[in-house]
């Protein structure tokens, strides 16, 4: 029976251990093993991208598989053929798919419809791929993920609710700061606060960034405007600029905290440079962790 990963509630049950799996590959344990010899993964981007697009093909490389890079420009999908009629016809080629896309109501229609596993690469509700590389990252500098405080700030998106939702499943305490009315999703924010309460975390939603960061061991931002939101970009920015990190934030956290952002980032707007560029920044640790986690949930959902 086909496994998908549309929301990182889907590697719930086991997200410790395919963090585990992705240590043992980044340590070198599987060097040499191809278990993915001959397996094809389909990449279908609607939006652009830099790190999901290596990051998914070098990891089907390495362990033995292909990758095929396939633009809406390429594709019928984007000449009017369904969604549904697309899963159906890669299904019979490719062993599994993974999607880069703007709706979610696509993200699960692809995935009703393919018989082969699919991957969530990004939509406008979660960035669950994200979430595993930057709960790598945490449990490399820190040693555990329980009892670990987070402090997201900035706007409540797609990376936030998978963010909110992963550190809830590993019993860790989230605080989101966010402007009214850019929280995040109400649904998943009440279904996070039920798992973390059943895992000794927290779930908790501030305004005041500053209140957020007190205390905290990782502080996290993400861009303020995404992609398909440019027209708002001026107005975000500005409702946005008091969510930066910055050496006042960053001031506030715990004196061994760390700055994370899964880029791209833009300097000097939801992260200062001093941040960003200094020591307690492991915003690139994250880009490569995207590399080992992925391969690890490649190798559970497309392996024999």
């Amino acid at each position: 029976m086909k496994r998908d990963m549309i929301s990182i509630l889907d590697v719930q049950d086991d997200l410790l251990d395919l963090l585990d799996l992705a240590g043992e590959l980044k340590s070198g344990k599987y060097d040499g093993r191809h278990p993915l010899q001959g397996k094809i993964l389909a990449m279908i981007f609607e939006k652009s991208s830099t790190r999901t697009r290596v990051s998914f093909e070098v990891g089907m490389l390495e362990l033995g598989g292909h990758a095929l890079n396939l633009s809406m420009k390429e594709l019928q999908l984007g000449r009017g053929e369904t969604v549904a009629d697309t899963a159906k016809v890669l299904s019979r080629y490719v062993d599994g798919i993974m999607y880069r896309a703007y709706q979610h109501t696509m993200m699960q229609e692809l995935a009703q419809n393919a018989t082969v596993p699919v991957i969530n690469a990004l939509d406008d509700v979660e960035h669950p791929c994200q979430t595993m590389a930057d709960l790598l990252t945490v449990k490399e500098r820190k040693g555990r993920l329980t009892g670990i405080r987070v402090a997201y700030l900035g706007d409540g998106n797609n990376v936030c609710n998978s963010l909110m939702l992963g550190a809830a499943i590993c019993g860790m305490h989230f605080v989101a700061a966010c402007p009214k009315g850019y929280e995040p999703i109400s649904d998943l924010t009440e279904k996070a606060d039920q798992i973390a309460a059943d895992n000794g975390g927290s779930v908790t939603i501030l305004e005041d960034p500053l209140e957020a960061a007190e205390g905290a061991d990782v502080v996290y931002t993400d861009v303020w405007v995404s992609m398909g939101q440019e027209t708002e970009a001026k107005d975000r920015e500005r409702i946005f600029m008091p969510y930066q990190i910055n050496r006042e934030v960053m001031d506030r956290a715990d004196g061994g905290a760390i700055a994370m952002h899964c880029l791209p980032a833009h300097r000097g707007k939801e992260i200062s440079a001093e941040v960003m560029d200094g020591p307690q920044s492991v915003v690139f640790d994250q880009a490569e962790n995207r590399l080992h986690t992925q391969k690890a949930l490649l190798y559970k959902l497309l392996g024999d």
